[in-house]
This record gives structure tokens, C-alpha cells and sequence, in this order.
């Protein structure tokens, strides 16, 4: 789960993480009372899950309360389209209003979860205002890591290194390895997946602050965070996202015309896969898991076929847990509630596979039963 800017900050200053004087707008009035607040002149950034906001047109510096109110209100209300956000952009229903600040230099820093270290790892770096990506891929000197054992936690030693690496001069490495550590115990305490700090900015008069804030939260923790679940801002989210949590299946859209539905991640993977190399590609990945019910099963069926590039389906089922016979009324049900006339393909394996390929091949629908995924694979990349 993301958060906008704004949330990401008031969570920063609880956390001890230094940022700038700002204040929320949800109409241009409201923006242009905060320029005056603010002595006049403010930064408005446009609130939204996604970057590159500036270079969309979703930051500009202000210098009057008439200009403030002029360019929220071109903002507030619209669509703003960016290299994250594909041609249909994302809906824009608040600005940040902030104060401005002197930029002497520009850092960055974040905390990840690193699969192959199997802990958080610190990355910082002195590029900062650009893409760690481009960095790492131009000039990967320019980048410090330092992994973090959750069993001891973050260590003063570390916020010097990542400081002495930063080319920070003496006054500030004490400060900075402050905002590290509390970085990291906001990371930590509310079960992160990325706190990110970009640009982290050394003013003119020598203060750290956190100028831009993102923060992404591990979905399956949020139970032990309520107060975070009620960030979410489902609008900032692709509607079948949004389906596809509330009805507890993973679900990720994707670019091809193969609708998949598959129980296991691992599977599910395979799955895309070998479609790819039979030619074609698959439009999602859904992954019912091991344990789905009859209604999660139809209610999956019908997110994925909410997706007009689906033009034909492949559902390959191996029956554990999830029964075969489940799955099969599932789908039917699914089927006949959203209406179907694309080609629709079934591999099922496992428990109570053959009641499952009955419950299919009575039920009216035109369904090709597969005998094994490459066979599967095949039949849907050749299906008309």
C-alpha cells in the first residue's frame, strides 16, 4: 500500500525525520491560504502515486496567493500523466502547499527489503534528485549500502558510515546518522516495504530535510496497523487492484491478452511464462492461492475478465487445499455472472480433478480441457 507525499510526511515528523513546513489544500482557496500563511511564496506539488511530478507539470514554485490559487485550481480535479502513471494518468485531489527552502545539495536516501540479503538494507546516496535506478546503472560509485541484521537493528556506526559516504562534512554526521536511525525505525515500526527520502536536502543554512517522502507499507501487516489502512486512497489505485484486495487475491494487470487464473505463485509464474515462449503474453497474473472458497474463485474470474485486452483465458488449477471440484463451480459461477464468449481453456490436476472437469463440461460454457500446462499453453496462444 502507498500513501501520498503529504501522509508520508506526518508520518516522517512523528518519527523524528526532519521536513519541511507544509500544509495539505483540497480546493484552490484552501492553497492560496496557505501561500499567504507561508509568507507569499511556496512550492505546490500536485498529490498523487506515482513520480516524475515535476516534469509533468505537478510542481511549481508560486509567488503569490493569486498564483497559488490559479495553479491548483488547473490542478485540482484533472488527470495528471506522468512516465509512472501510462496515458490515463491518475486523479489529482490535493495539493501539498510548502514552504521553500534553500537547496545547497541535493541526497538521497532510503530503506528496502533486499530478497537475496533477507533483510533491510540502507541504500544512500550523494545523486541525489534522480532516479536510483539511473544512478546505479551510470554511476554506481556514487552509492553506499549498508545491511541492516534485524536481530540488532540499525547501529550509530551505521549512520556515520552512510554519512562518511554521503561526503557530509563533520557538523552535519551527527545529525544525519539521527534521521537515519529514525528513518529506519519508521521502516521498522510500521512494517515498510520502502521508505525513500528523495530529495534528502542540505539547505543553505546547513539543516537536513526531507523534501519529498515516499513510503509503501507490506499489505499483509496492515492488521497490526489500522491506522495506516486508513491512508489508502483507492482512487490512486487501478479499479481491478482495488477488486482484487477486497476480495483477497493477488492480482497484478499486465500488458498481454491471456487472462490467467492460477493457484500458487510458483505456478502462476510458470504459467506466464511458458505462454510467453509459446508466442503470446499473458494480461495478468492471478493467484487465487491454495485455500480460495467457491466465491473467490467467481469473484477472481470476473475481476480478470473485467480487463477488455483479456481475449482469451487459460486457468490452470492443481487441487490441494483448493479442491478441483471448488474451483470448477467457481469458475462456472463466475462465468454466468459476467458473461463469457472468449476461449477458455482448463488444466486441472489433483484432488477431485475429474468431478472438477464434469462439474466444466456440463455446465454449458465452451471449455477446452487441457491434459498438462504446455498443452494448455498451447491450446490458448493458438485459440481464435
Amino acid at each position: 500500500m502507498k500513501v501520498h507525499e503529504y501522509q508520508a510526511k506526518e508520518l516522517f515528523r512523528k518519527y523524528g525525520v526532519p521536513v519541511p513546513e507544509g500544509a495539505v489544500a483540497a480546493s484552490p482557496k484552501e492553497a492560496a491560504d496557505h501561500v499567504r500563511a507561508m509568507g507569499g511564496r511556496a512550492v505546490i506539488k500536485a498529490q498523487v502515486h506515482a513520480g516524475g511530478r515535476g516534469k509533468a507539470g505537478g510542481v511549481k514554485v508560486v509567488s503569490s496567493p493569486e498564483e497559488g490559487e490559479k495553479y491548483a485550481a488547473g490542478l485540482i480535479g484533472s488527470r495528471l500523466v506522468t512516465h509512472q502513471t501510462g496515458p490515463e494518468g491518475v486523479p489529482v485531489d490535493r495539493v501539498l502547499v510548502e514552504e521553500l527552502i534553500d537547496i545547497a545539495r541535493e541526497l538521497y536516501v532510503s530503506v528496502i527489503v533486499e530478497p537475496s540479503l533477507r533483510m533491510p538494507v540502507m541504500i544512500a546516496s550523494a545523486a541525489g534528485g534522480m532516479d536510483i535506478e539511473e544512478v546505479a546503472a551510470k554511476t554506481p560509485e556514487k552509492i553506499v549500502q549498508i545491511a541492516i541484521d534485524p536481530v540488532i537493528g540499525f547501529q550509530p556506526y551505521m549512520g556515520r558510515k552512510a554519512a562518511r559516504g554521503l561526503g557530509l562534512p563533520q557538523e552535519l554526521v551527527r545529525p544525519a546518522g539521527a534521521l537515519f536511525a529514525n528513518l529506519f525505525r519508521l521502516f521498522e515500526g510500521l512494517d515498510c516495504t520502502l521508505a525513500e527520502v528523495n530529495p534528502l536536502a542540505i539547505t543553505a543554512d546547513n539543516r537536513l530535510l526531507a523534501a519529498d517522502a515516499k513510503l509503501a507499507f507490506d499489505d499483509d501487516a496492515l492488521r497490526r496497523h489500522p491506522e495506516l489502512a486508513e491512508l489508502r486512497d483507492d482512487r490512486q489505485e487501478d479499479p481491478l487492484d482495488v477488486e482484487a484486495n477486497r476480495a483477497d487475491v493477488n492480482y497484478i494487470r499486465l500488458d498481454g491478452e491471456v487472462g490467467c487464473m492460477v493457484n500458487g505463485a510458483g505456478l502462476a509464474m510458470a504459467t506466464l511464462d511458458l505462454i510467453g515462449q509459446m508466442g503470446s503474453q499473458p494480461a495478468n497474473f492471478l493467484d487465487v492461492g491454495g485455500g480460495a472458497s467457491e466465491e473467490q474463485i467467481s469473484r477472481a474470474f470476473t475481476i480478470m475478465l473485467a480487463d477488455p485486452k483479456v481475449k482469451k483465458v487459460l486457468i490452470n488449477i492443481f487441487g490441494g487445499i483448493l479442491r478441483c471440484d471448488v474451483a470448477a463451480r467457481g469458475i462456472v459461477a463466475g462465468a454466468r455472472e459476467k458473461g463469457i464468449d472468449l476461449p477458455l481453456v482448463v488444466r486441472m490436476r489433483g484432488t477431485n480433478a475429474e468431478e472438477g472437469r464434469r462439474i466444466l463440461a456440463e455446465s454449458g460454457l465452451r471449455v477446452v480441457i487441457a491434459d498438462n500446462l504446455q498443452d494448455a499453453a498451447q491450446k490458448v496462444v493458438q485459440a481464435v
